[in-house]
């Protein structure tokens, strides 16, 4: 068994959209404690009021170019962690200066390391129904949700 410093390690992922230099309008957030198991899934004004995990310095938060789930947290108004662990920052450190077939994404990191992700066109499709903008049907939101 891994001993890990911290209490919780959370894995977050947002959609949101946002307008060239302007703050992201965060539509959801997924995030999975990967100790205990743990699954949140917040749609639209769920997201509103305090972050739905601890932020401080017993979590670590991982995500896949954090910036991004930062500036969610900024226009959400909650604080941002105290620990982040950016797992495309990590990813370009292993791989800066080769040819990635896959691009740098978190896909093409997922293939670069042989595990599976979503396809590219679930990807984009997704992404498209995000930046379409709302209303959306109860399967548009659980497909974003998954």
């Amino acid at each position: 068994m891994v001993h890990w410093p911290f209490k919780e390690i959370w894995l977050v992922d947002y959609e949101f959209a946002a307008a060239p230099g302007e703050r992201p309008v965060p539509l959801c957030l997924v995030a999975k404690e990967l100790l205990a198991g743990r699954t949140v899934r917040l749609w639209g004004d769920a997201l509103n009021g305090p972050a739905p995990f601890d932020l401080g310095p017993e979590t670590l938060y991982v995500a896949y170019y954090a910036s991004a789930e930062m500036g969610c947290h900024l226009a959400l108004g909650w604080p941002l962690p105290a620990n982040v662990l950016d797992l495309y920052a990590e990813f370009r450190v292993q791989t800066n200066g080769r040819v990635l077939p896959n691009g740098g994404g978190l896909l093409g990191a997922l293939a670069y390391y042989g595990q599976d992700g979503i396809s590219t066109l679930e990807k984009t499709g997704m992404r498209e129904l995000v930046l379409r903008g709302g209303p959306y049907a109860p399967a548009e939101r659980q497909a974003v949700l998954r």
